[in-house]
């Protein structure tokens, strides 16, 4: 394994700061749905006994700050819950920490995370429970409950407007979430980010194909990010994609 892909330090990391309250750490995201792309992150969920303290959370952060990106580094995304607030499921669930690398300036100016409301657990336990990939502690299984399909589709079709109006700071991860969120409300299934591109680009007018298609190679880094030569037809692409979210119907 390339040394930038690795999560033993990270699970170290966790345990060193939340002690023994951990109860188990699990890998989700990409290197569970197909694996790590150019431009993923190293995803890990913590499950704690015990709510997280003020100067816990402040310590975690500033280590975090040092180990995640920059020469070499992959980007990290760490959250934590804690059991109870998690199982028995409850919606919205509540989480107890949040670090990821769009939040950096933030946390370099002292912003420590707070424990809030977060309807997008909901997708990221779902992804957890079916990689079933602890990398410490027992199988996810045991300390988290199933998310009901329903609370699925409410929390993902709710980040819809905040992912928007990030557009035009992150298209290629808009675009390619927006196709996750359409393949999974059709399907069931959480797939990986190239994977959701493949579904949406058979499923897409002819129109729009060039956009996914260009999310999805920069995605695989087969090609550099740019949108200069496609900047006319990023918007109505999300404007069809966000209108088949909409138009969604289950029955």
């Amino acid at each position: 394994m390339p040394e930038r892909d690795r999560t033993d330090h990270l699970v170290a990391l966790v345990r060193r700061h939340l002690g023994d309250d951990v109860l188990g750490v699990y890998a989700h995201g990409s290197a569970t749905l197909g694996g790590l792309g150019p431009h993923s992150d190293l995803d890990l969920l913590a499950v704690v006994r015990n709510r997280t303290a003020y100067g816990q959370r402040r310590a975690m952060t500033e280590e975090l700050l040092e180990v995640s990106g920059g020469e070499a580094r992959r980007p990290v995304e760490l959250i934590v819950v804690v059991r109870g607030e998690v199982r028995p499921w409850r919606y919205p669930p509540n989480r107890e920490y949040l670090y990821g690398e769009w939040l950096r300036d933030d946390y370099e100016r002292g912003v420590v995370p707070e424990p809030e409301a977060d309807p997008d657990l909901a997708p990221l336990l779902t992804m957890v429970l079916r990689a079933d990939a602890p990398l410490y502690g027992p199988p996810p299984a045991e300390l988290l409950d199933p998310v009901p399909p329903e609370d699925l589709r409410r929390a993902i079709v709710a980040g819809v407007p905040r992912l928007v109006a990030e557009l035009p700071d992150d298209t290629r991860n808009v675009l390619l979430t927006l196709a996750r969120v359409w393949s999974t409300l059709d399907t069931g299934d959480i797939r990986s980010k190239d994977a959701a591109a493949d579904w949406v680009v058979a499923r897409l007018p002819a129109e729009h194909r060039p956009v996914m298609a260009r999310a999805r190679a920069v995605y695989l880094g087969h090609e550099e990010e740019r949108w200069d030569d496609l900047e006319g037809a990023v918007r109505p692409c999300a404007r069809f994609l966000v209108r088949k979210i909409e138009g969604y119907d289950p029955v």
